[in-house]
């Protein structure tokens, strides 16, 4: 008994509560005189009516004093609020929706409002604790019109008018459009929440007004959007503006501009144009671009020049560009400033690189080649160059072009500096190079003589700069200030010259070649004496072979004995031919009282050969000049050297005589010189005086007296 009592009693107190139920936003808002639907559902217990007991919605303002007439009701006969007739309906079913109807909504509707229910004898409620809040505003909301942003001439649009407010059970308002572009026909209100009009734009509807109105019924309530046409066209009106750091901007006039400035200065050019679509602007020197705009960007564009270079000068060019066209103007700006970046450039004879010279620099030109200077500046004005040497005007080698000087066949006098000045009324430069004149060495020896110690040969040359000399013995180079037993060397210079001498007093050799060498940067010459065998000593040589071979063998001493026969036969073949080939030598001098005799190496059964070099007759001839007294004759060519010398006749590979082979020539292609002597000495005998076998028929035959 006691849990169905407490299960009523449960179900009996939760009534009010969970079986009467409203479900409601709790705030609605609506700008004045349009229409809203408020959604609205009820819940409610089963009890005290049938499915065919009618149901009976009621919305009440809430306020003080409560109000005895609903807003809206569905119960036939019963009176409404006059202020809400007609404007506020229940829509649904009313059993089981509770949604409110509100048209043309007045300012004077907000509040809040609450739902009654009946149905049957039980379910009579108020639903007070579901209430919703009404908030009428003023009417702010306009038609949205859809119309391409830029129009184009010519070519047929459609626009688009729509209001975004739309219930299915409010009443549908009128649209009508409004402007110059708009027909007779278009211009009738049509009901609907959209509406379109379709024209054709011209140049004239640009910048025109286009209006949609939303009509309401009731009391004349409406709404209204507009536009202003733009209708595309091409860029006009292009205009340069030019203004730096300390002045206003300027506005040149006329069709061609110009403009000076000078250097160092700043600048900024403006460029402004009036186009639809908006146009692409950009900034051009000659051909290269600079700078421009986006196609979304200013009707402007700027390009600034901090302190304006020389190289900024030029034609500048502003173009705008659209869909529609182009339009351009220059502007020409020139750059004025003093001669700078001079240069020189070195034009060689035989040489067809160009060579870039700067200020202070230094240039070697070989002795008798041709130069040419050409001198360079920039300036603005152009600048006027001019040539001096040492100080003094050099006149140009072309008037027309002073900044070329010709130099031809250069000779040691034109040695000093050159200086290239460049001058216009803004300032002036020079540029200033140090000329040398340099040449390659020219050989004079080498030239020996037979001395009591042994042989001495002395070496010359000339060149700028002063060569070295070195002496060769054999392939050993004998370099610098030496001196031993066997040899010694000592050199000497002055200004061009170069000065060697070789004293040889053992070592020597048949076959053995004795070399001078001189050298410098520019060139390198050489000259040769070789030492050869006489008929004596190779007679011996024979000799001494066979008795050494008899003395060895046993079995050749017949073989020996014949020998020795040839031996004697050929002697006395000899002596029947001396006096028709040779006569006979005198005798030898004594050696004076209190000097001791000659040397091993005087009495050495050899030939000593030798050259006494003078240099070629054509470049030396040509070029050399008689020494002046602070430049003394090489050594070996003074007087007191020839007269510590022996008579020596000689004979020079390069004076007149028997053509030289072509060995000789193709040695003295290599620059090299060898020449060839045979010595005979006093008390030997007459055969000895005949050339050796198989030497040169250049070989000069030289006699001591």
């Amino acid at each position: 008994m006691l849990l169905p009592l407490f299960l009523a009693m449960l179900w009996g107190g939760s009534q009010a509560l969970d079986l009467f139920k409203l479900q409601v936003q709790e705030s609605v808002m609506v700008q004045e005189g349009l229409c809203v639907v408020v959604p609205c559902s009820i819940f409610y217990p089963s009890r005290g009516w049938s499915p065919t007991t009618p149901a009976y919605g009621f919305w009440f303002r809430d306020q003080s004093p409560r109000p005895s007439l609903p807003v809206a009701t569905n119960k036939p006969g019963q009176d409404v609020d006059t202020d809400t007739q007609g404007r506020f309906q229940l829509l649904g079913d009313p059993r089981e929706s509770c949604s409110l109807l509100i048209r043309e909504a007045h300012l004077e509707d907000t509040s809040l409002y609450f739902f009654r229910f009946e149905r049957g004898d039980y379910v009579k409620y108020n639903f007070m604790e579901y209430k919703f809040y009404l908030q009428v505003t003023a009417l702010t909301q306009k038609p949205a019109i859809y119309v391409p942003e830029i129009l184009q001439p010519g070519h047929q649009v459609t626009l688009f008018c729509a209001f975004n407010w739309i219930f299915d059970e409010c009443p549908v308002p009128a649209v009508s459009w409004i402007g110059n572009t708009v027909s007779a026909n278009g211009a009738s209100p049509r009901t609907s929440y959209f509406s379109e009009l379709t024209f054709t734009p011209r140049p004239q509807d640009h910048n025109t007004e286009l209006t949609c109105r939303v009509d309401f019924s009731g009391e004349g309530v409406s709404t209204q959007n507009t536009v202003w046409l733009s209708v595309a066209y091409a860029p006009k009106d292009l205009i340069i503006s030019i203004s730096d750091t300390d002045e206003p901007a300027l506005e040149p006039r006329g069709k061609n501009l110009h403009l000076e400035v000078k250097k160092g200065q700043s600048l900024q050019l403006l460029c402004a144009v009036d186009s639809l679509p908006l146009a692409t602007l950009s900034w051009t020197l000659q051909d290269r671009v600079l700078s421009w705009s986006h196609p979304l960007g200013s009707t402007t564009l700027e390009l600034a020049l901090p302190r304006v270079k020389a190289e900024d000068a030029g034609r500048y060019t502003c173009r705008a560009e659209n869909r529609l066209g182009f339009l351009s103007r220059s502007l020409d700006l020139s750059v004025r400033y003093a001669p700078e970046n001079l240069k020189v450039v070195i034009s060689r004879a035989n040489h067809t690189a160009l060579e870039n010279l700067e200020s202070g620099a230094s240039l070697q030109v070989l002795e008798g080649q041709s130069l040419r200077l050409l001198c360079v500046a920039h300036g603005n004005p152009p600048a006027q160059l001019s040539w001096t040497h040492r100080g003094r005007t050099v006149s140009p080698s072309q008037p027309s072009d002073p900044g070329v000087l010709e130099l031809p066949q250069i000779q040691t006098e034109q040695e000093g500096e050159f200086t290239c000045r460049a001058q216009n009324p803004l300032g002036s430069q020079n540029i200033s190079l140090s000329l040398s004149v340099v040449s390659p060495p020219q050989l004079l020896g080498p030239s020996c003589s037979q001395e009591d110690e042994g042989l001495r040969c002395s070496c010359s040359s000339r060149a700028r700069p002063a060569p070295s000399l070195r002496w060769r013995l054999g392939e050993g180079l004998l370099a610098g200030e030496l001196s031993n037993a066997s040899f010694e060397v000592s050199s000497s210079s002055a200004g061009p010259w170069a000065n060697s001498s070789l004293s040889l007093r053992e070592g020597l050799s048949s076959g053995l070649r004795l070399s001078c060498e001189a050298l410098n940067a520019h060139g390198a010459r050489s000259g040769s004496v070789l030492l050869l065998p006489d008929e004596k000593e190779l007679a011996s040589r024979a000799f001494s072979s066979g008795v050494s071979l008899g003395t060895g063998v046993t079995t050749f001493l017949f073989l020996c004995f014949i020998l020795i026969l040839v031996r004697a036969l050929r002697k006395k073949w000899t002596q029947a031919e001396v006096p028709a080939a040779t006569s006979a030598p005198a005798p030898a001098p004594a050696p004076a009282p209190g000097k001791a005799p000659r040397s091993r190496f005087s009495r050495r059964s050899m030939i000593l050969d030798y050259i006494n070099v003078i240099p070629k007759a054509g470049p030396l001839k040509q070029k050399a000049k008689p020494s002046s007294p602070s430049q003394p004759p090489p050594d070996g060519h003074s007087p007191e050297a020839r007269k510590n010398q022996k008579e020596l006749h000689l004979v020079s590979h390069n004076c007149p005589g028997p053509k030289s082979s072509p060995q000789a020539s193709e040695a003295e292609n290599n620059q090299e010189e060898l020449h060839y002597a045979v010595l005979n000495f006093p008390g030997l005998r007459p055969w000895e005086t005949q050339r050796p076998k198989g030497t040169h028929p250049e070989y000069a035959e030289i006699q001591f007296h």
